[in-house]
Formats: C-alpha cells, structure tokens, sequence
C-alpha cells in the first residue's frame, strides 16, 4: 500500500502535524524528509500487547536507540538536506522493547497490529510517505551507503560493544574488528558497486581488507595456527579462538572483490583469498567431532571442553561449505558437506 502526501512545511505545536493512516498489513514505512530545525517523526502503533499503543520516534539527533515506557526513541542524525527514510517497523518495535528491564516486557512477542497514524514535530519537509510490505532495495541502498559513510582510516566498521566470548578469553574492548563483518560488508559493497557502478562502493571495499592483513595484537583480525595457517578471526580474541562461521563468512567477501576488482586492484583481495582457503582445507577435519561440528578451537587453544556448534550453527556450516564448493573444485569441501549433512539424520563416524 502506497500513501503519499504533498511536499509541506512542518510547524512546531507541540501537538505536531498527524497523518491518519490506519493500516493493518504493511509494517515498512518510508518517506522523504528534510528538517529545517531539530524535530521528529513519530509512528504510532497498536501492538498486540493488549492492543496498547507503543510510539516509534526517529529523532533528528544522534542517539542510537533508547526506550521509555512505551515510546521508543531512533537518532536518525540532523537530515538538513533531503533524504530517504525507510524502516522496518516490525524490527524497530520489538528492538525497542527489548531494551526494558521488565522481564515481562522482554518476554513478550509484540508486534504491531496496525498503524495508527505518523506525527511530523519540528520545522522541515516531509513527502512520498510510502507504507509497504517489503522495501529490500531501499534497505540494501541504506546499508550500503552507511557502510562508505561509517568506515574509518583503518579500512573497518569497529564493534563498539566490550564482548566476552567465554572463560578463558580476554574481553574484546570497544573498538574491536571482526573478520566476518568485514567480510559482510565487503560482499554487500561489491553488489552495491555491481548494480551502480558507483566506484565509492568498490573503494570502500578494497580498503576493507586492510584489517585481514594485521594481526589481532595490532586491532587486526588475523590470527595464525600452529604457526602456519592464517586464519581470519570473527573474534580477535587473546587466545585467538579460531570461529568456523565466521572465518568462512570473510573469505566469502574476499572472493567477491577478487572477482570484481580485476586482476590489479584485486591482487591483495585474491591473495589473501588463497591463503585463506588454504587454511580451511587443511583445518576442517579439527572441526568434525564424528557426530556434529564444533563452532571454534578453545578446546586446543585452552586445553577446555569443546564448544559444539548448535545445529543451526552446523546447518549453516554446511550451508557455508556448499557455497565454497561451487567456486572451489577441491573434492574435500563435497566430502565434509555429504558426511556433515548425515550428521543430521543421526549418522556417525565409524569406531573401532
């Protein structure tokens, strides 16, 4: 479903400007806006929550995300020049809610109902207000574009969490690189750049693979095996940890810019590539128990049980390992998928 209203100037009762809007299916918002003073946009949902309402806004400040009572709160930055807003307000909703305390409000699966109207606060513009069930281009342009915008002199997004991966490992401090997320990254600029030929896209993504080349020591992702096999960490962790998932995810972005770039500006991307599958060949049997998979190495970096990968983290290392099988001919990665896949119906490797 499609709203659109005229381009108009916002004025500033506290009241703001409603639009009624009232739909029950469509949950992806979108509109152009340009703010002339500070303001907001506010969408106002009835939720399944004994049918309370719960009011997202999107504030013209740089707040990521905050929640009180029932109004949850999105910086979407100062939006001075005309721009395009979309939102899953599926996501924003239940994001939101998830940030309370109360036990009771976590547990619950809210979910919006029906749109109940959009309140413009502030000065500015707003026009196209666009409500629909699905806006994956949008989405992917937005991601995109954040990621040339939000990339810093290191070539990385930095995680800006502390994370603990387990006993046994020191704590990650905000600021720290994954491999998996920069290969995420490098595979969604790729495709931006496929479909634009825009090259800000393919720069950013040739600068992303700056960290894979430094080790973790050095606010790098690049661990090392035994002294030989280089291994691309999704937790740069001390001792380094050795995640499957993640490694398999970064190599996959590297792929995608060694075939992009071409054969100059995606030599560096081509090389680590290599060195990368290389690793994986020759390490994958340690992550084979004979009966599942397991998720990282700790068990060999710090002499502690293993950590068996769940079957959702199984099923997609078989996933990953299908996918390097269509752009590597090496018959291992055919081998494990078969033997891994059996796992999955209660097979097992043979005893003696």
């Amino acid at each position: 479903m499609a709203l659109t209203c005229d381009k108009q100037m916002l004025t500033e009762p506290t009241e703001g400007v409603s639009l009624q809007l009232g739909n029950s299916r469509d949950f992806i918002i979108s509109f152009d806006l340009k703010f002339v003073t500070n303001g907001s946009i506010s969408v106002v949902l009835e939720t399944t929550e004994k049918n309370q309402l719960f009011t997202v806004h999107y504030v013209s400040n740089t707040q990521l995300i905050a929640f009180k009572d029932r109004d949850i709160y999105y910086g979407v930055g100062p939006r001075t020049t005309w721009s395009t807003l979309t939102r899953d307000l599926v996501t924003d909703l239940r994001k939101g809610v998830g940030l309370s305390n109360t036990k009771a409000v976590k547990q619950t699966k809210i979910m919006p109902k029906r749109v109940v109207r959009l309140v413009a606060k502030g000065r500015g513009f707003l026009d196209n207000v666009t409500i629909s069930t699905t806006a994956h281009m949008a989405a992917f342009f937005a991601a995109s574009n954040w990621l040339v915008r939000n990339q810093d002199e290191r070539g990385g997004w930095p995680i800006m969490v502390t994370r603990k991966l387990g006993e046994g490992f020191k704590s990650l401090d905000p600021g720290w690189y994954s491999a998996m997320a920069q290969g995420q990254a490098i595979s969604t600029l790729v495709r931006a750049y496929l479909l634009t030929k825009d090259h800000a896209f393919l720069s950013a993504a040739l600068r992303a693979t700056a960290p894979y080349k430094l080790p973790s020591e050095q606010r790098g992702v690049k661990a090392i095996f035994m002294n030989r096999h280089d291994w691309y960490e999704e937790y740069p962790t001390s001792p380094s940890s050795f995640v499957l998932n993640g490694f398999m995810y970064s190599l996959i972005g590297l792929y995608d810019l060694k075939e992009t770039a071409g054969e100059k500006l995606g030599k560096e991307a081509r090389v680590l590539y290599e060195r990368g599958m290389e690793s994986l060949k020759a390490m994958l049997p340690l992550y084979d128990t004979g009966s599942g998979t397991i998720y990282d190495l700790r068990h060999f970096m710090l002499g502690t049980a293993p950590n068996l990968a769940r079957w959702d983290y199984h099923t997609t290392h078989i996933n990953q390992l299908q996918l390097l099988s269509t752009i590597d001919e090496s018959p291992i990665f055919k081998e494990f998928v078969k033997r891994w896949k059996s796992y999955l119906r209660g097979g097992r490797a043979k005893h003696n």
